[in-house]
């Protein structure tokens, strides 16, 4: 019986360890829309950042390419970034793309591996557009978009 019940246990712990991932990152700073400072850019709307997000635009503002970057699927941030963005969850969100890629209309976003590649890629790539805590925000980088709790 013991092992039958640890079973049942793993679920509910692992949801509780991605709830307080969760909160730790909506306890920390606002989460940012960052792009590099030389991009053109200075700010974006909510529609804008959905859009690009969801690929529906592919362009910025300026006509240059947009290329969104994501978090790693399993990151928690990614999860609170979608949330905060347009009230979905990472199911939801994978669907959405699911639909998508099978269609053949748009590809999601590029996924950085880490926080410091998803950095280096914003740094280095003209039209990169992604998400950091604000306490992550460095130069060259800056803000567009602030997505609030």
């Amino acid at each position: 019986m013991a092992p039958l019940r640890s079973r049942r246990l793993i679920p509910p712990l692992l949801l509780g360890m991605l709830t307080l991932a969760s909160s730790a990152i909506a306890d920390e700073a606002a989460l940012v829309v960052v792009m590099h400072a030389g991009a053109g850019i200075e700010t974006l709307t909510r529609d804008q950042v959905i859009n690009i997000f969801l690929g529906r635009f592919r362009k910025l503002p300026n006509g240059h390419l947009a290329i969104p970057i994501d978090q790693d699927s399993d990151h928690p941030m990614k999860a609170e970034f979608y949330r905060r963005l347009v009230g979905k969850n990472p199911a939801e969100i994978r669907a959405y793309w699911a639909r998508l890629i099978f269609s053949g209309k748009t590809a999601p976003p590029r996924e950085a591996k880490s926080e410091e590649q998803m950095i280096e890629w914003l740094m280095t790539q003209p039209g990169a557009i992604g998400y950091l805590p604000t306490d992550r925000l460095r130069e060259p980088l800056k803000a567009v978009f602030t997505l609030d709790q």
